[in-house]
């Protein structure tokens, strides 16, 4: 079918090469619209924290989006009316924005611990109606309204404003690895082809098929939420896979056009380049879907942004490049930059390769040993979820953040809090008492700085005299019955227990987890839940590695299947599964051993904090096994069609690596300076991406493909390529015509 297909894109070449021309005008029009329609939002998920932060919302009027502005003088005191007086002009700029919720400040019932230890910073704190999403989406706005005013410093942090200054710090990465990596991926070009129509050639796909993808970002935008890290993704996959198949194309067929002519040429490259092209490209669409089943927008925009973008990149290839192919012939050489290599026999890598297999044993338990060895850091490994210290140094929100940390103390933005319900109310006596026992105990604990309630008022009341008071709430004091309607209503009420440790640290994690034991346990007729900084991240990450097992599971089955139906063999889709698994576990390890354990801070530009980032094992994994099989695709691809016609697996096996190894490292060298041009970032995230899929895709197309592989092909011999006779006859049969 492709063979055909080769003949008839030939035939038709002006036609496709109109049609995308048009495509892409068009798509050019409507891709920057893409920007506005995306979110910054990470996503919900179903969590006990999230049921929470809704009650609370729901009863209690507090708002899920708090923003905390710090306003600072180096003379005044918080008590000095001047100072006041500047407070009220900072936040003055908010009134009557139709989002803004409540205000709580030092000045109008806010406690003391807004006051600084040195007394001459406080904090006020800025609810705003409509989630979380919604404030990422509103928040430059509300920023643009709090001023500061002469003489003071003004800073706005918490939850919405880190997140907010990480997306901005992303959208920032992409353009400076993108201006990064395009002279870098021209020189490669040049050296890999030597002429100047060979290297435009790739690129010009690669911008096709990434604006084709952002205009359909685009389009989806306008059914669901599609995350604005979207857009990393995409460029990131749309340079290298456009370019990475494309130089299997144009190598393939210049090999072609030395023996056939024009059109035979374009039929037998699709027949054998463009046939790998398409299985590579499913199998990197299927470690990609994986995404798709993570209950988080984030995820499934990365997921669907990348789904896309290889789709794309695989539609363009397989009928665009056949058509220039057709258009072009010999002039694919033309303008030369450097000489051309076209790998004769008897080159660099069927010597390596007949060396390998040799002493295949020799080599192969080495290699091993050395990809495990890279790997077993990551039996260490500390999940932990991005805070203000993975943001750049002198950003507002991480400024702003550990100057709270410094001044009021480390837990003081982020309470635990256990919000209580009870259908009966609240107030009865039981409940009060099961509230006083609950509070009191972790009053005492030494992880906690204090912890705020109704039943905490005063150190000098005790239970049952609580439980008098509340029997009576309609004769309570004024200023009783005011901190009662801050903590609660009839049938809710809120407890806050206030670490003295940061937001990620072992001991608040460890005090959020016996805080939630103790709330299950509380009795009297109520219905406990946990919520805050902790509790959300720690709940979000449990969810996450609640589905990946099942991510997991999904991508390793369905990409057996796609590579049995290409090799006809039983055995060797479970070699590439097992080797993309050893890539990925050594790249596992080198995040442990680089940003969690701290090495090469200097070399790199960042500072540990102490584990590696929640999400990207997920992502990598998702990522990484799909562009590894792409290089295994590429290279037994070529190993199949040579055993097909010699039936000899130890010359198959030479002569595929002599006919792909340079095609597959310089492949692999184009998509690890697209991923080292991440690792520049100042965002440590980015950054761990970035080295991560560097690592991964270097130590596959090296040590795995030139190495590994072919040693383990030896060892196997024929049964490489056994499937039963009864698969085999049910498995379709390809061939390479012409």
């Amino acid at each position: 079918m492709l063979f055909r297909l080769g003949l008839a894109l030939v035939r038709l070449r002006w036609w496709v090469v109109g049609f995308w021309t048009a495509a892409f005008l068009v798509a050019g029009g409507i891709a920057p619209r893409v920007f506005d329609n995306l979110t910054p939002g990470f996503g919900r998920a179903d969590t006990e924290s999230q049921a929470a932060i809704d009650l609370l919302n729901e009863k209690l009027g507090q708002e899920e989006v708090v923003l905390v502005v710090v306003v600072s003088h180096p003379d005044l005191q918080v008590t000095d009316p001047a100072f006041q007086a500047g407070v009220e002009e900072a936040l003055a700029g908010l009134q009557g924005y139709p989002d803004l919720g409540r205000t709580a400040t030092l000045y109008n019932g806010g406690a003391q611990n807004f006051v600084s230890r040195d007394g001459h910073s406080t904090f006020a704190y800025v609810s705003l109606k409509g989630g979380f999403d919604h404030g990422m989406e509103t928040y430059n706005e509300v920023r643009g309204r709090i001023v500061t005013p002469g003489g003071f410093q003004v800073w706005v942090t918490g939850g919405v404003p880190i997140f907010s200054a990480l997306n901005h710090a992303a959208e920032q990465d992409l353009q400076r690895s993108e201006a990064l990596s395009l002279p870098l991926v021209l020189a490669a070009l040049a050296v890999v082809f030597g002429t100047l129509i060979a290297m435009v050639v790739p690129l010009a796909i690669a911008v096709i098929a990434v604006t084709v993808t952002m205009t359909t970002v685009f389009v989806l935008s306008q059914a669901t939420e599609v995350s604005i890290f979207v857009l990393n993704i995409a460029s990131f996959l749309g340079i290298g896979m456009s370019v990475d198949y494309t130089l299997l194309m144009i190598s393939r067929f210049r090999e072609e056009l030395a023996r056939r002519d024009r059109a035979e040429a374009v039929a037998v490259t699709m027949n054998t380049a463009g046939r790998a092209v398409l299985f590579s490209g499913v199998t990197t669409v299927v470690g990609l879907s994986g995404l798709l089943f993570m209950p988080f927008m984030f995820f499934q925009s990365l997921g669907i942004g990348g789904v896309v973008v290889v789709l794309a990149s695989m539609l363009v290839v397989l009928t665009l490049v056949p058509a220039v192919f057709g258009i072009l012939g010999e002039r694919i050489n033309r303008f030369r930059v450097l000489p051309l290599r076209n790998g004769p026999p008897g080159s660099f890598w069927r010597a390596v390769a007949t060396r390998v297999m040799r002493h295949p044993v020799l080599v192969a338990a080495p290699v091993i040993a050395l990809l495990l060895l890279l790997g077993a850091p990551f039996l260490g490994v500390k999940l932990g979820t991005p805070w203000a210290t993975v943001l750049p140094p002198g950003t507002e929100a991480r400024e702003a953040w550990e100057k709270v940390e410094e001044d009021f103390g480390l837990g003081e933005l982020t309470p635990v809090s256990v919000a209580v319900l009870s259908s009966d109310g609240v107030l009865r006596p039981e409940v009060i008492g099961a509230l006083y026992d609950f509070a009191h105990r972790f009053a005492e604990d030494p992880r906690v700085q204090r912890v705020e309630s109704i039943v905490t008022l005063a150190p000098s009341i005790a239970k049952e005299q609580y439980q008098q008071m509340y029997s009576a709430p309609q004769a309570l004091p004024p200023q009783v019955q005011a901190a009662l309607a801050g903590f609660g209503s009839e049938d809710v009420t809120v407890v806050r227990i206030y670490s003295r440790y940061a937001v990620l640290s072992d001991e608040t994690k460890g005090l959020a987890l016996d805080v939630r034991a103790a709330a299950r346990v509380l009795g009297a007729g109520t219905s406990p839940l946990v919520t805050g900084a902790t509790a959300d991240l720690e709940d979000t990450k449990d969810v996450m590695y609640t589905y990946f097992p099942w991510v997991i599971v999904y991508i390793i089955i369905v990409t057996y299947v796609v590579l049995l139906a290409l090799f006809r063999s039983v055995v060797l889709p479970v070699k590439a599964v097992v080797m993309n698994a050893l890539s990925i576990t050594a790249s596992y390890g080198a995040l442990v051993f680089i940003f969690q354990q701290g090495n090469f801070e200097g070399l790199l530009g960042f500072a540990s904090s102490g584990y590696v980032e929640v999400t990207l094992p997920i992502i990598l994994f998702c990522i990484v096994f799909g562009l590894s099989m792409d290089y295994e695709v590429f290279l037994l691809s070529r190993v199949k069609e040579l055993h097909d016609q010699t039936g000899d697996n130890t010359e198959s096996v030479a002569a595929g690596l002599e006919r792909t190894g340079r095609i597959i490292t310089s492949a692999a060298l184009i998509l690890v300076l697209v991923a080292a041009a991440f690792a520049t970032s100042e965002v440590i995230v980015v950054k761990a991406f970035g080295v991560g899929v560097a690592l991964a895709i270097l130590l596959d197309s090296t040590l795995i493909r030139v190495l590994l592989v072919p040693a383990l092909m030896r060892v196997m011999g024929e049964a490489n390529w056994w499937a039963p006779r009864w698969l085999l006859r049910a498995l379709p049969q390809a061939r390479v015509e012409g």
